[in-house]
């Protein structure tokens, strides 16, 4: 019984919030409504955002200036966004190419020695860090693959995108995520059974 009233629910919040995007999506293209449309934007999907890019950066501070980079940018090219894809996937692209022109511009700073000890430490010091041992030790060996399977493992794991969407923010074949991912999860297997 529960279970039924819940899915219920479900169902009807589903309905409730795609037809919102659609409704703020038209609002989008009147030059009237399209500023307080575009703050339901970024209060639907800030911590999602949020949540997705912390996921590629250490720092709190360096996560909301790249989620503030976002929107930005999602702001002045809203006459680009055609609606060939949901908004959360161009929202998703502009976070992840965001993410990728910082950590760039970091690499040349940063040893990946330093990068290793840091993210376990940075995490359990984190104020907005809620995990325990475990999940440092998760976001460490993370932190240990080639960015490209970081960000596919991250998409796939944590945030649970199906791969047509990867494929969609990151252009990329699915075949091809399918292939990074599974080399992602041997890798990070391997850490843990090194561990003991």
């Amino acid at each position: 019984m529960f279970y039924l009233e819940r899915e219920n629910l479900l169902v009807r919040f589903s309905f409730y919030f795609f037809r919102t995007l659609d409704t703020i999506i038209e609002r989008l293209k009147s030059s009237e409504t399209r500023q307080a449309a575009f703050q339901e934007i970024v209060g639907q999907f800030s911590k999602p955002l949020y949540q997705h890019i912390r996921r590629y950066v250490l720092y709190h501070e360096d996560a909301d200036d790249i989620l503030q980079n976002t929107f930005m940018k999602a702001w002045i090219g809203l006459d680009t966004f055609r609606g060939e894809s949901k908004i959360s996937t161009w929202l998703f692209r502009i976070a992840v190419n965001e993410s990728l022109s910082f950590l760039a511009r970091q690499k040349e700073n940063i040893s990946l020695s330093n990068e290793e000890n840091d993210v376990a430490n940075c995490l359990m010091s984190d104020p907005y860090f809620d995990g325990d041992e475990t999940e440092a030790l998760l976001q460490k060996a993370i932190s240990l693959l080639p960015e490209k399977q970081r960000i596919i493992f991250n998409m796939k794991y944590f945030e649970e995108m199906k791969y047509e969407e990867m494929s969609s923010i990151l252009n990329t074949s699915v075949g091809a995520l399918k292939a990074s991912y599974h080399i992602a999860v041997q890798k990070i297997q391997t850490f843990f059974k090194n561990l003991k």
